[in-house]
Parts: structure tokens; sequence; C-alpha cells
């Protein structure tokens, strides 16, 4: 993770009084991880959750069964509610959620590597992204799932930030 933006997504959210939360699926606990990297992350990050179960995003988080048999738990669908699930149920300011196949494995209509984002933030906006890393190894999809959705956090904070 490039260390200038996550210094500046933490400083923005410190000047702000920011709280940020993270609900993961694919990255099992590395998005909240980089997010507390950095000393002095307590002042904004608040909550992760790592659902990795389709049970898990449905009984933690409240991800409504309904869209996952719909879309399937690899879909913007989920990720949206899981970062709308995420911003509610911890009273943060801002969400980022992620899932997607790591690998090895996928199939011909969810093959490995793709991944979907969701970020939310005041006022329940909402933004989605899919990603299709491609079958990099899990470690690689994984790693740049984390950079991705601290990239997306740090472009719909910045766009909230009325004192850049």
């Amino acid at each position: 993770m490039d260390s200038v933006s996550l210094a500046t997504l933490l400083e923005v959210c410190r000047r702000n009084s920011w709280r940020i939360a993270s609900a993961e699926s694919c990255t099992g606990g590395l998005l909240a991880a980089a997010l507390t990297e950095t000393p002095g992350s307590s002042d904004v990050f608040d909550c992760g959750y790592v659902v990795y179960s389709n049970q898990a995003k449905i009984h933690l988080l409240g991800v409504d069964e309904a869209t996952i048999q719909a879309f399937g738990a690899v879909s913007c669908e989920v990720a949206a509610d899981m970062s709308r699930s995420a911003l509610r149920k911890t009273g943060s300011d801002f969400a980022a959620s992620v899932t997607g196949i790591a690998g090895p494995g996928g199939s011909e209509f969810k093959p490995e590597g793709r991944v979907c984002f969701s970020v939310a933030g005041p006022d329940q906006v909402i933004e989605t992204q899919t990603m299709e890393f491609g079958p990099l190894g899990r470690d690689q999809v994984r790693s740049r799932s984390v950079e991705h959705a601290i990239g997306m956090l740090l472009q719909l904070i910045h766009r909230h930030d009325v004192r850049r």
C-alpha cells in the first residue's frame, strides 16, 4: 500500500473527525490491517468486519440473503450491501467493502481475480466497482484489492472534505 495515500486518508479523516469501518470477505482482514498500520489510526478507524462466509455476511452485517441468492456473493450488489450495513451498524462516517475470488479457482462466470468493491459515505452515498485482476495468485489479488479499496475510500473522502 502506498503509505502517502494511506497517510493522506488518515489525515483528512482526523482533521474532519471522521471514522471509517470496513467489511471484508476475500481480503480476510487485510484492509483493516492496512488502515490500522499507522500509529494513531485509532483516531480514525472504528471497526472491521471479516465476513468470509455468506452466513456471516447475512448474520453479522445484515446483508440481504435474497441479494446473495440473486447476484452471488461476488457482486457489486453484495459489496454495496456490505458497505451500507457496516456504515449503519457502526455509525461511522465512511465504510469500504471487498468481496471477490482471490484464488485459486473461480468459474466461467466468476473468474479468479474478480473482486467487487463498495464505498459508502454521508447521506448513504454508495459507489461500487468491479476489478478483474486476473489469476495473479492469491497474495497479489488480495494486496491489489486492499490498495484499490483504500484508493476508492480516499477519492470519496476527498470529495467530502470541505477544508481542502
